[in-house]
């Protein structure tokens, strides 16, 4: 149980950069996937 509150705590407390990162993971992943499909196009 205290894991758990631990991690909603900090959850809570960093809303904000939670979502930039989020963001930025999602921004990695697309690039990811557009660099492996571009030798695709040529």
């Amino acid at each position: 149980m205290t894991t758990l509150r631990t991690l909603k705590t900090i959850a809570q407390r960093s809303h904000a950069t939670l979502v930039q990162d989020a963001a930025g993971a999602a921004a990695l992943i697309v690039m990811l996937v557009v660099g492996l499909h571009l030798p695709a196009f040529v």
